[in-house]
């Protein structure tokens, strides 16, 4: 039932979309933080990922390649660009800016109290 959706098995979806292009989907929110990109840059970047993913199913592993897996792909991959570029962004703004900024958890800051 599932991998109707997927246009691929479990396997390929974890290996090619998880750990493959998870990775390229990390270091590209990372990326946009670090060059002080808008977080609005993710959506096409990671819309494109997507797709490579879904390509790379439907050439190695005969998925499906019109199949509804591209937007699981595309949530998938755009929550991991967005997890990145979080944390990269609270820990670009608490180093650069010390006497203005702490940390508050893991994904924000708050203006440092005298």
């Amino acid at each position: 039932m599932i991998e109707e959706v997927l246009g691929v098995s479990w396997g390929v979806f974890i290996g090619v979309v998880v750990v493959l292009f998870g990775f390229a989907a990390l270091m590209t929110g990372q990326a946009l933080a670090q060059t002080w990109r808008p977080y609005w840059h993710a959506i096409p970047y990671t819309a494109l990922l997507a797709a490579g993913a879904q390509f790379v199913g439907y050439a190695l592993f005969e998925g499906n390649l019109l199949a509804l897996g591209w937007l699981i792909d595309f949530v998938v991959l755009l929550a991991i660009a967005s997890l990145a570029y979080r944390i990269t962004l609270v820990h670009k703004m608490v180093n650069q800016y010390p006497w203005l900024y702490e940390r508050a958890g893991l994904f924000g800051w708050r203006p440092k109290t005298p």
